[in-house]
């Protein structure tokens, strides 16, 4: 009987070790109904969770600091306005007259003088031609004097944290591009960094996702690997045209359009680099879907020919050329 228990104990399991090998990228092997991306073209996952729990939700700071400039000013002017009207009804709740300074008689007036008084003390401006007069007031103004310390502290953080995060400008070609290659075809795309920090150890790697039929009949995602022909550069100043050879260990060898549709393939890139100035890691994604691959064609080039001062020049805007040519 311990001989049995320990036979079954060390046994391979063929079914584990083909699990262990499969590639797994973080989306699983459910998503077989789902035709749609898998990574949007800015990069973010096309995800989202649900039935969160209320403090995750709350995170207000990460929200605040991934929001987009515009939007970001548009936040914090509104929480500045809603902030300031609160107190202003308040300084009304007590009595504007315990606001000295304020002579408006109707209710438009004394609402205004209370909301600008407000604007002063929260800023800490105050300019002194209104003041808080009484208990109540005074404690009021305090109060929100230092909720204004303190709004003006976390704006200043959140301000910091936006321009201190770096952020890649990895610029992608609308298309990748099947292009003959030497002797044989690739999978091609390109992509140029547009900021003028500098990226140094650029690493790129590029995982296949398309859906398959197990001898069960059952549809199932699967991920692929595709090997490049150079994953990793030292220095990233110009365009990098990234190819994967398409030989026979390739999982995109002897596929063709109507297979690649049927199979909802798409292409996910993943970039990571470290950013010149401050010495920070970065990182960015992409994917092609099966429709934004262009097929028998080949990228134009991208210098400039004349040289200004003896510096190359690449137009950044090329990046999305190609012409159509035969595939080998």
């Amino acid at each position: 009987m311990k001989t049995n228990r320990l036979i079954n104990s060390i046994k391979k399991s063929a079914l584990l070790e083909r699990e262990e090998q499969r590639v797994e990228l973080g989306f699983g092997t459910q998503l077989t109904g789902l035709q749609g991306r898998l990574v949007n073209p800015d990069g973010s996952f096309n995800a989202k969770r649900v039935n969160v729990s209320f403090w995750a939700w709350a995170d207000i700071f990460h929200r605040l600091t991934l929001l987009s400039w515009p939007r970001f000013f548009v936040v914090v002017f509104l929480i500045y306005f809603v902030v300031n009207c609160l107190f202003s009804l308040l300084y009304m709740l007590i009595g504007v007259e315990n606001l000295q300074g304020i002579h408006g008689t109707g209710v438009s007036d004394k609402f205004w003088g209370a909301f600008f008084f407000s604007a002063q003390t929260l800023t800490t401006v105050g300019y002194g031609h209104v003041s808080p007069a009484g208990l109540m007031a005074s404690a009021l103004s305090s109060v929100e004097s230092l909720v204004g310390v303190l709004g003006f502290a976390i704006a200043t953080g959140l301000v910091y944290s936006r321009f201190s995060r770096p952020v890649p400008k990895i610029l992608f070609s609308q298309n990748s591009i099947f292009a003959p290659y030497l002797d044989i075809n690739a999978w091609m795309f390109r992509m140029i960094n547009e900021s003028p920090n500098e990226l140094v150890d650029v690493n790129v790697s590029v995982s296949l996702s398309r859906l398959e039929t197990l001898p069960s009949g059952q549809r199932t995602r699967k991920y692929y690997p595709l090997k490049l022909e150079r994953n990793q550069v030292n220095f990233f100043p110009m365009h990098w045209t990234l190819v994967h050879p398409l030989t026979e260990e390739s999982p995109l060898y002897g596929v063709t359009e109507e297979g690649l549709r049927d199979s909802d393939t798409e292409i996910l890139v993943y970039i990571r680099a470290t950013e010149e100035t401050f010495l920070q890691p970065v990182h960015a994604r992409y994917s092609y879907r099966y429709e934004e691959i262009t097929w028998g064609a080949k990228f134009r080039p991208m210098f400039d020919g004349a040289k200004v001062d003896g510096i190359v020049r690449v137009d950044v805007q090329k990046i999305h050329e190609f012409d159509k040519v035969s595939l080998n």
